[in-house]
């Protein structure tokens, strides 16, 4: 069945407030466990976002512990809702985090790191479908940033539900994800 983008983020809103803390950690724990079977883990430079606890977002947690463990780069980004642009920081010991206006926690500062140079990239997600596209909160923030990637990265979206059929009302400059990574299932796309 076909949905456009507007009723799957209603749909997956409401979804999402349904889970709850002690269901979000179990589904977020299966999410990070399957990442290790990504073929992903001679990279470097990985993108994380950190989770909106407010949305019942992933948690991230996680997979920030896997990324240091095996000793990568982890970058995490400051949103301008001016311009809907993302700067993006190597995270380090240094680091300060505080939440925004709209509870997104950010750095504050850093050392910045370009798009061009960043390998991996886990993408936030409300619904995504069989070809890959994905729904958003509908900013356009990661589609903006995705376009400034180079075109070996890889995009991996993570979702604590399975994909939707079709999105109807996908865009030409939709950026598509290679993975999505649910906690049944790893889907992967051409």
């Amino acid at each position: 069945m076909q949905q456009s983008k507007k009723e799957l983020r209603k749909k997956y809103k409401s979804l999402r407030q349904e889970l709850s803390v002690d269901l979000i950690e179990e589904k977020s724990m299966a999410i990070a466990n399957a990442l290790l079977k990504l073929p992903i883990w001679d990279k470097n430079y990985f993108h994380i976002f950190l989770s909106i606890t407010e949305h019942k977002e992933i948690d991230t947690e996680l997979i920030l512990h896997l990324l240091s463990g095996r000793d990568k780069d982890i970058i995490i980004s400051k949103s301008d809702f001016e311009t809907r642009e993302m700067t993006h920081f190597l995270l380090t010991d240094n680091t300060k985090i505080k939440k925004n206006e709209y509870n997104i926690p950010e750095p504050i500062d850093g050392i910045e790191v370009a798009s061009k140079k960043i390998e991996v990239v886990f993408v936030p997600l409300l619904a995504f479908d069989l070809k890959g596209h994905r729904v958003g909160y509908g900013k356009g923030f990661y589609d903006k940033f995705l376009s400034e990637c180079t075109a070996d990265t890889i995009k991996i979206g993570l979702s604590f539900f399975e994909a939707e059929e079709i999105i109807s009302d996908v865009f030409e400059n939709d950026i598509p994800l290679n993975y999505c990574v649910t906690p049944e299932k790893i889907y992967t796309f051409k």
